[in-house]
C-alpha cells in the first residue's frame, strides 16, 4: 500500500451553524464560497456569531483528506505551517492521535482558522483567516520531505501561494510521486485559472473538483468539463453532488452513484471522496471501486457537522469498503 503525504494550509475549523443566512449577507460571503479575510473580520465574525452552536477541529481541505486515510490505515504525513500558539498545539495533537506523521514548521503569525458557517440547507460558507499557514515558502520545503511517499495531495487552496504550490509540485515529481490536487472552491478557481491549467498539465496525474470548480476551470458543463480535464492529466474526476460524480481515464468513462444520505452538513464531502478514491488507487483497486468508495465517505462525512467522523462510524464504514473491495 502507497504512502500519502498531504499539504495544505494547517487550519482550525471553526464549525458554526447558522439560524438563517443573514450573517452571510451581513459580511458579504457569497454562500458556498470560502472567502479570505484579515484577522480584524475574523474577529467581527467570531463576535457576531458567539451565540450559536460551535465546534472545533483540526482542519484545511488537504489534511481532512489525509485524515480520511489514516482512518483507513492508509500510512500518511502532512505538510503545514502554524503559529506557536495554543491552537498550533491542538492540531499538531490532533494531527497525531489520528496516527498521522504531522510535518510541522511554525510560523509567526497566529495559527490559521477556518470558521465554517453551516446554512440549514447544510451548504458550508467559509470565512478564512490564513495567519501562519499563508507563511509558508517554497524555501520550506525539503527534498527529503517526500521521501518513502508514493501520492502527494495538494489542495487548491494553496494557489493564493503559487511559488510554493508550483515548487513542491515539481519536487514530487522528481521523486516520482503521483500528484492529486483538488482544485478547491469556485472562487479560488476563477482568480487563479491561468496557473492552474499551467500546472495540472506539467505536474498533476489526479485532478478533483466538483460541478462549480469544474465550470470555473473549464468554462463548462460537468459532463463536457470531464473530457477537457481529462486531456489534461491521467484521471479527472468532477462529483456532481447528489447526482454522484464522473471519472475519466485512459478514454474510459465511469459514472459513480451517490449514496442516499440525511445532510446535515457538507463540510468535508470533497475531502473525503478524495480519500476514499486515493485509498482505492493505494489498493490498485478498479475505478469504478475507487469511485464508490469515494462516494460511500462522501455521503457519510455530510450526516455528521464538521469533516470528521467519529470511531464507531470509522468502523462501520471500514466493514462497508472491505466489502466494496473484495466484490
Amino acid at each position: 500500500m502507497g504512502k500519502v503525504l498531504g499539504l495544505g494550509n494547517a487550519l482550525v475549523d471553526i464549525m458554526t451553524q447558522l439560524e438563517d443566512d443573514n450573517l452571510l449577507q451581513q459580511f458579504n460571503l457569497p454562500k458556498g464560497s470560502m472567502t479570505l479575510v484579515d484577522a480584524d473580520y475574523a474577529s467581527n465574525i467570531s463576535q457576531s456569531t458567539n451565540t450559536l452552536n460551535k465546534a472545533l477541529v483540526s482542519g484545511g481541505s488537504a489534511a481532512n483528506t489525509i485524515s480520511g486515510l489514516a482512518n483507513l490505515g492508509v500510512q500518511t504525513g502532512f505538510l503545514g505551517k502554524v503559529g506557536d500558539d495554543e491552537l498550533g498545539k491542538f492540531y499538531a495533537q490532533d494531527m497525531i492521535k489520528n496516527r498521522i506523521n504531522p510535518q510541522l514548521y511554525i510560523g509567526q503569525q497566529a495559527t490559521g482558522h477556518a470558521t465554517a458557517l453551516v446554512s440549514k440547507d447544510s451548504e458550508r460558507t467559509f470565512a478564512t483567516f490564513l495567519g501562519a499557514a499563508i507563511e509558508m515558502t517554497p524555501d520550506d520545503l525539503k527534498a527529503e520531505d517526500f521521501d518513502g511517499y508514493k501520492y502527494f495531495h495538494i489542495e487548491g487552496y494553496l494557489v493564493q501561494n503559487q511559488p510554493l504550490v508550483s515548487t513542491a509540485m515539481k519536487m514530487a515529481k522528481e521523486k516520482g510521486l503521483i500528484v492529486s490536487l483538488d482544485l478547491a472552491a469556485f472562487n479560488v478557481v476563477e482568480s487563479n485559472r491561468e496557473f492552474l491549467h499551467d500546472v495540472v498539465e506539467k505536474y498533476v496525474d489526479i485532478v478533483f473538483a466538483n460541478e462549480e470548480e469544474a465550470k470555473a476551470f473549464t468554462g463548462q458543463e460537468p459532463e463536457e468539463a470531464l473530457h477537457t480535464i481529462a486531456a489534461k492529466c491521467k484521471i479527472a474526476v468532477v462529483k456532481v453532488g447528489s447526482k454522484g460524480s464522473y471519472i475519466k481515464t485512459e478514454n474510459k468513462e465511469f459514472t459513480i452513484s451517490p449514496i442516499v444520505v440525511n445532510s446535515i452538513d457538507t463540510t468535508g464531502a470533497g475531502d473525503l471522496y478524495a480519500s476514499g478514491f486515493l485509498y482505492g488507487l493505494t489498493k490498485n483497486l478498479d475505478m469504478q471501486k475507487c469511485g464508490n468508495i469515494g462516494s460511500l465517505l462522501a455521503g457519510n462525512v455530510i450526516e455528521v457537522m464538521g469533516p470528521k467522523m467519529d470511531e464507531e462510524k470509522w468502523i462501520r464504514l471500514r466493514d462497508v469498503v472491505r466489502e466494496i473491495e473484495l466484490s
